[in-house]
């Protein structure tokens, strides 16, 4: 459907991360938005006031007026929808285009230039990142972040006059294929989503088609160490970066007294004097990343060593909630292993000598099932950890698959404990917490404001 045909857009699974950055596009493209998603939100009720028309009920007669129209009317929706959605089955039995939220992201690496992130882990930050520097730059960009940028309190940024676009490219459902990058990062391989993929090596290899993609005349920055077969198109140039060594990495880091300086190395042009806004040592490898793409987009020196100072972050993402000598509480996203190990990590760093404790809900049975073990390898490094029931998202409950077989392969020595989502608040009232996490891609962080304010009357009470 090209765009003079198009008069509206239904979005199935609006009010998820991905999908409402392109709900607000196409609101400023001045197009009818409407949708449907499970469960009202803070993010929904957004975009409601932003002007899209949004309900929760999988009904078809629910469905506006303005969106029945086949003849001027497209329908997205995320893979994380059901087959027998009520509104999809309806759409696609009378006679609508019907396609993915990565197809549309697609079309827009075709008509502007694509900055993408790709990776196991570490793609919203370095991403946000990216949009933050470029949208602080001469150069600007559009972005669609897979996270609120703290620095904006949204997803979606906007330059008619940038011909570059950020986006973060998801390898769920092999969502990425979709896109054409005229450059991109990929910060890991590390095997997941095997429900889809089956094996590592097909996880794997899906990264190596993604090289495929990259748009003679871009490049490709990859982390060392990340274990592909790259493939690239003539006339793409190819760098690798790292925290102390590749084509762009730190020199003379400076970790302490809450704050992390160091010198970025660049074929492209060194930046002395770079200091992190948010300073946890992540950071550093995700900064790396975004400032080699900014580079190659066009942004100066003093452009980039200024907005990496002024980056605030991401809802989530190492979210700090308190933070002061007696009580440390943060939200972290981390749902993979290798997530969990580099958060716990950060904090140790961060926190020398202190008692670090994690609340950690499992994302998905398959996941847990395929990586139960690694799940409680990492989490091995806390001084103690609460793990609630699993959080199924699109799933139905496998057999034998709890939080029980991650707490079986726990560290013996380390203080545990299983519990119920229910009984989280009562645990961190009756509790003595120095650093404190929330982990985990579900719906735990609804809790966290409610923890934080616990935390707040215990330490008002001291």
């Amino acid at each position: 459907m090209n765009r003079e045909q198009l008069h509206s857009i239904y979005f199935i699974g609006a009010g998820g991360i991905g999908m409402s950055a392109l709900v607000r596009y196409y609101l400023t493209d001045g197009l009818a938005v409407g949708g449907y998603d499970r469960t009202e939100t803070e993010l929904t009720r957004r975009l409601c006031d932003e002007g899209a028309q949004i309900h929760y009920t999988d009904d078809p007669e629910a469905i506006p007026a303005a969106f029945r129209d086949a003849r001027h009317t497209l329908v997205v929706y995320t893979p994380a929808i059901p087959a027998d959605h009520r509104e999809l089955q309806w759409f696609r039995n009378n006679g609508f285009e019907v396609c993915k939220r990565a197809y549309v992201l697609g079309l827009l690496t075709r008509s502007m230039k694509g900055l993408c992130v790709a990776g196991t882990h570490g793609k919203t930050t370095t991403t946000t990142m990216l949009a933050h520097l470029l949208h602080q730059s001469s150069t600007g960009c559009n972005a669609f972040l897979g996270g609120i940028s703290k620095n904006y309190g949204t997803n979606y940024l906007l330059n008619r006059d940038s011909d570059y676009v950020v986006i973060e490219a998801d390898e769920f459902d092999r969502s990425f294929h979709q896109l054409r990058p005229y450059a991109t990062v990929i910060t890991a391989a590390d095997a997941d989503h095997l429900d889809i993929y089956g094996t590592a090596e097909a996880y794997r290899e899906s990264f190596s088609h993604y090289t495929e993609l990259i748009q003679p005349g871009g490049a490709l920055i990859i982390r060392r160490g990340v274990n592909i077969e790259e493939r690239l198109q003539p006339g793409v140039r190819r760098f690798d970066y790292g925290r102390t060594e590749g084509d762009f990495h730190a020199e003379n880091l400076k970790i302490g007294g809450g704050r992390i300086t160091f010198d970025f190395v660049s074929p492209l042009g060194n930046i002395p004097g770079v200091e992190l806004g948010v300073p946890v040592s992540i950071n550093i490898d995700n900064g790396i990343a975004a400032m080699a793409l900014a580079q190659i987009a066009g942004a100066t020196a003093e452009e980039i060593r200024t907005a990496m100072l002024s980056f605030s972050g991401v809802d989530r993402r190492f979210d700090f909630k308190i933070k002061n000598e007696h009580t440390v509480f943060l939200s972290d996203y981390a749902h993979h292993p290798e997530e969990i190990r580099q958060s716990i990590l950060s904090l140790r760093e961060v926190f020398t000598g202190r008692k670090i404790s994690a609340i950690f809900q499992p994302h998905l049975y398959t996941r847990t099932r395929d990586f139960h073990r690694e799940f409680a390898e990492a989490l091995s490094l806390l001084d103690e950890v609460i793990l609630t029931e699993i959080y199924p998202a699109r799933e139905a409950p496998i057999p034998g698959v709890t939080s029980q077989i991650i707490y079986d392969e726990l560290r013996p020595d380390m203080e545990k404990r299983l519990c119920r989502k229910e009984e989280v608040p009562a645990l961190v009232e009756q509790g003595d917490f120095d650093v404190l996490v929330v982990l985990g891609a579900g719906d735990l962080d609804n809790t966290v404001p409610q923890l934080a304010e616990i935390l707040r009357r215990k330490q008002a009470g001291r």
